[in-house]
């Protein structure tokens, strides 16, 4: 598939054929992320690559127990880094500063272009890839596992390998309309909202969800069901906690 296909085309895929992926394929992969742009060419990320069943398993509950974790043969875990960049200042008598919010979400943004790109390079080769939002979730709890040390942080989970069966079915995704501003934001009208949002709402399977879960309408799916306020608070306090006490911020 050429660049623009794998761009336009992009699937996530969960299931995986226990098929080991070549070395040069994953050096491929690092590569393409380490070309990633980034902060002031300081590169602060670390990326873990898993593929041995028992750190695997390890991960596996703190990622809710998805089974991807454990059957994808690669697990590629994109941590914020700060650690190595201050390192290598207090080896060359320079005193960072890099140990506050700014940097920490200085740091979260290399991160996640690097893990776009090593999302990219994968599916060039014909690899199959899911991102995994808990990451955030238990990250400390992952940090353990990783032995990540402090300044490090665990940002986002990318499962890899060849997929075990293949799909033709697109994610739905909204209107360009609905994300894109031009010179400066315009704000949303409801007429706008009901626009944007009425071809989502009109699919099968989101009337499939609003009915299993006995709700009114999907954006009670969303805030009833899948983040529930007291999930977002308690992971949000767990998160901000372990960033603070791991980038020393007050």
């Amino acid at each position: 598939m050429d660049k623009k296909g794998i761009l336009l085309n992009h699937k996530s895929i969960r299931s995986f054929l226990p098929r080991i992926v070549d070395d040069s394929i994953i050096m491929k992969i690092f590569n393409a992320a380490i070309r990633a742009s980034n902060t002031g060419n300081m590169q602060l990320y670390s990326i873990i690559l898993s593929t041995q069943p028992k750190v695997k398993e390890d991960l596996l509950p703190l990622h809710f127990n998805q089974e991807m974790v454990k059957r994808a043969p690669l697990v590629f875990t994109f941590c914020a880094d700060i650690n190595r960049f201050n390192k290598w200042c207090k080896l060359r008598n320079a005193k960072p500063s890099y140990d506050n919010f700014l940097w920490f979400s200085t740091a979260v943004t290399d991160t996640i272009l690097a893990a776009e790109n090593a999302a990219l390079a994968a599916e060039n080769a014909g690899l199959g890839i899911c991102f995994l939002g808990t990451t955030m979730y238990n990250a400390e709890e992952i940090a353990k596992v990783l032995t990540l040390p402090k300044g490090v942080v665990p940002v986002v989970t990318m499962v890899a390998g060849y997929p075990a069966k293949p799909t033709d079915e697109l994610t739905e995704r909204l209107p360009y309309q609905a994300v894109v501003h031009f010179e400066r934001y315009h704000d949303y009208s409801d007429s706008d909202i009901e626009k944007y949002y009425s071809e989502l709402e009109k699919l099968d399977k989101m009337k499939n969800f609003v009915q299993e879960n006995n709700l009114e309408n999907l954006a009670q799916v969303f805030t009833n069901i899948r983040y529930p306020e007291e999930n977002n608070n308690l992971f949000s306090k767990k998160y901000l906690d372990f960033v603070k006490k791991s980038f020393r911020m007050e």
